[in-house]
């Protein structure tokens, strides 16, 4: 089998991860619109996204579990087929309540998307292969960022909000289809049935919770900006719905870009060995300090500076996520590799859900700088926790 064929199943869950960020950002790009035609507040909207974020938290381990136990043909058709029906159920949505249910829905079922590719990789390629594989599986999130404005915005404006959300089913079918042909490689449908005899990691392990820590609040600027970004500009800059969907695939793009570049930076140091902790430190404290300048977004007045400082934070956020599942898979056994990606991205929704309707409220009450600042500050406390909880123990894997 050639080396092209080998990242197939990796290229399978980018598109997983790209149809579930276009699914989810379809509601953050169109808010402006959504809003104002249902008169739903800013602090509701953030209790909608709070609806996804917490069935979301709950449906990561569960996928991830049933996922590392039964296989990724069945599992992966299943969520991907039940997050379909979620997206399409928003197009009938007129309210608080209907987009609450709406979104946990599509949160449940998208819960499976970062559990699907982190198994996909470490179950189909190399060791030496693996902190890139995660990039090329996760990156789909990111370039979904990216395209979502480019394709949704025109489609919103041909044939409404409602529309849109159509759309993103079709995006579901189409994958399933192609699903039912590359789940027949026999590198997928085998069954990471060795993990059920090994005991899964524990919760009284501190660099579990260390892990759970750095990856969730290291990349928190993510969930700001995705679902924040177009209500800024709606307010502070009077811009349309066409003028922000022709902006916002702008800092996604960072998002995309960083996932490669730290992939390739932690394959290029090794970060899988006894030794590599050091590195970790290191790299955390430098994201960290990277992270800092999205502080002053509020006090930018112009909109490609804030743009770039945009990218720029998404471009470090990346940066955390792949470096925390790399250290997460260095401190345990990839035989769980579902399970533990199912933790960083419901830990991830978990404190989401925590800030959105706060961010929703600082935006109601224009408290704009104290925003950017909350946002911020959120990466360095994720980096001050795992140097607390973090022990040396890395396993060579």
């Amino acid at each position: 089998m050639n080396r092209l064929s080998l990242w197939i199943p990796a290229l399978s869950m980018t598109l997983v991860s790209l149809i579930s960020y276009i699914d989810r950002n379809t509601l953050a790009l169109l808010a402006p619109t959504i809003l104002k035609e249902t008169g739903l507040s800013a602090e509701q909207y953030g209790w909608v996204i709070s609806a996804f974020s917490v069935a979301y938290m709950v449906g990561n381990p569960i996928w991830g579990r049933l996922l590392d136990r039964f296989g990724l043909p069945l599992g992966m058709a299943v969520a991907v087929g039940f997050w379909t029906l979620a997206s399409v159920s928003h197009a009938f949505a007129a309210g608080f309540w209907s987009f609450a249910v709406a979104r946990a829905a599509l949160g449940f079922g998208e819960g499976a998307t970062f559990p699907g590719g982190l198994r996909t990789v470490v179950q189909t390629l190399p060791a030496e292969w693996r902190s890139r594989g995660i990039a090329v599986a996760y990156s789909g999130g990111s370039l979904g960022a990216v395209i979502t404005p480019i394709i949704v915005t025109p489609i919103a404006a041909w044939f409404g909000w409602r529309g849109a959300f159509w759309f993103t089913g079709l995006v579901g079918v189409l994958w399933l289809v192609w699903w039912s042909v590359v789940s027949r490689r026999e590198a997928i449908r085998r069954n990471a049935e060795h993990a059920a005899a090994l005991s899964r990691p524990s919760f009284a392990d501190p660099n579990l919770w260390s892990f759970m820590a750095v990856y969730a609040l290291g990349s928190m600027p993510l969930a700001f900006v995705l679902y924040n970004t177009s209500l800024y500009l709606s307010r502070v800059f009077s811009m349309s719905q066409t003028q922000i969907g022709a902006l916002l695939w702008i800092p996604p793009l960072g998002w995309e870009v960083g996932y490669f570049f730290w992939g390739w930076v932690a394959d290029r140091r090794g970060l899988r060995s006894a030794a590599s902790i050091d590195e970790f430190r290191r790299s955390f404290l430098m994201l960290a300090l990277l992270s800092l300048p999205l502080a002053v977004g509020a006090l930018v007045g112009s909109v490609p500076l804030l743009m770039a400082m945009l990218f720029f934070a998404m471009f470090v956020s990346a940066g955390f996520i792949i470096l925390s599942v790399a250290f997460a898979t260095s401190s345990f056994s990839t035989a769980h590799a579902g399970f533990l990606a199912g933790l960083g991205a419901g830990s991830w929704s978990a404190f989401v859900a925590l800030v959105m309707p706060l961010f929703g409220r600082l935006l109601d009450a224009r408290q704009y700088g104290l925003s950017f600042q909350v946002a911020a500050a959120l990466p360095a406390i994720g980096y001050l926790l795992w140097r607390l909880l973090a022990r040396t123990r890395i396993k060579p894997v």
